[in-house]
């Protein structure tokens, strides 16, 4: 996948996200803040941080800058999935 297309598809997910997060937060107000809150702790960033760089790492060796856009996309999700499953749930 050449650069501009992979930068593309990586932005059209981070929207997807976003249109996500935002169809939840007006069913349910504050439910936004709450559920990227836990994707700040700082396990989290680290597991987010250490995951992205070594899928940057592996995918700057065969795709070049398409890939770290797509390491930094799968550490952030992997951030905030360890910072969902970090603790009881606040419900």
């Amino acid at each position: 996948m050449n650069g501009p297309v992979a930068l593309l598809t990586v932005a059209v997910v981070i929207a997807a996200l976003v249109v996500r997060t935002a169809i939840t937060e007006l069913r349910e107000p504050g439910s936004a803040r709450r559920q990227w809150a836990d994707a700040g702790s700082p396990r989290a960033i680290g597991v987010g941080a250490g995951s992205g760089a070594a899928l940057g790492l592996i995918g700057w060796q065969s795709s070049g800058y398409a890939a770290l856009a797509w390491a930094v996309l799968a550490g952030i999700l992997v951030a905030f999935i360890v910072g969902g499953s970090s603790g009881p749930s606040r419900r």
